[in-house]
């Protein structure tokens, strides 16, 4: 898989490359990373890349120009192209899923005010981490990059994400425990000892639900409503 970071701070993704999972993916060469900074697209003299908003409005917006031209230049045009933007659809596991199988993604890091509207037909989707706004659309880049590259074949063992939270039913993860048995008078659970199998499993899913109820109440009600 390839990944592109369009922005006009790539720095920012130089520890998220030299870093753990993501680092030995690079190594092995099973995932390819390319960070663009659209300023050197900018037809303007300083490298400008943002403007006023016509028709007033408080601070400025990336145009549209630099960031076509920096598509342009990609080889497939970038693949599956994501506008990083919290008015986007909250991403989440099942989208995380989909994109795994992709050749190539890349990613639109906004910045200032946002984007000039016309930049939204230039993707095949709008994503957000949730209902809040930050800085930039690096950091979100870079969690939605870090969810979908660990799904990719040969980052990471099968077994250690086929049980993740939201992967079986869209469930939260059970509880689980390490040593030492007892601390502080917090046990662990006598069941995960007995050495059945079929008792443990039940109560796993068991332990499933209630932390899912307790945490996530929305997935529940969801669950129930497709019955």
């Amino acid at each position: 898989m390839k990944v592109n970071f369009l922005t006009i701070f790539p720095n920012y993704f130089q520890p998220f490359k030299d870093e753990s999972i993501i680092n030995k993916a690079l190594n092995k060469k099973i995932i390819d990373i390319n960070v663009i900074d659209f300023r050197e697209f900018s037809k303007n003299k300083h490298k400008k890349v943002d403007d006023e908003i016509y028709g007033g409005g408080h601070g400025l917006l990336l145009q549209i120009e630099p960031i076509d031209l920096a598509l342009e230049s990609l080889e497939n045009k970038g693949g599956y192209k994501i506008l990083v933007s919290p008015q986007g659809k909250t991403f989440n596991q099942t989208i995380a899923n989909w994109l795994s199988d992709k050749k190539e993604i890349t990613f639109i890091c906004g910045r200032y005010e946002g984007f000039d509207e016309r930049i939204v037909d230039l993707v095949d989707a709008e994503l957000s981490i949730g209902d809040f706004v930050l800085t930039g659309g690096e950091l979100p880049a870079m969690v939605m990059a870090d969810s979908i590259i660990r799904l990719v074949p040969g980052v990471i063992n099968k077994d250690s994400y086929q049980n993740d939270s939201f992967q079986n039913k869209g469930l939260l993860d059970y509880p689980q425990y390490t040593r030492p048995r007892e601390y502080k008078g917090k046990k662990v659970p006598e069941v995960l000892f007995n050495g059945n199998h079929k008792e443990i499993n039940e109560w796993k899913l068991k332990a499933q639900w209630e932390k899912t109820l307790k945490n996530r109440p929305d997935i529940i009600e969801r669950l129930e409503n497709e019955k």
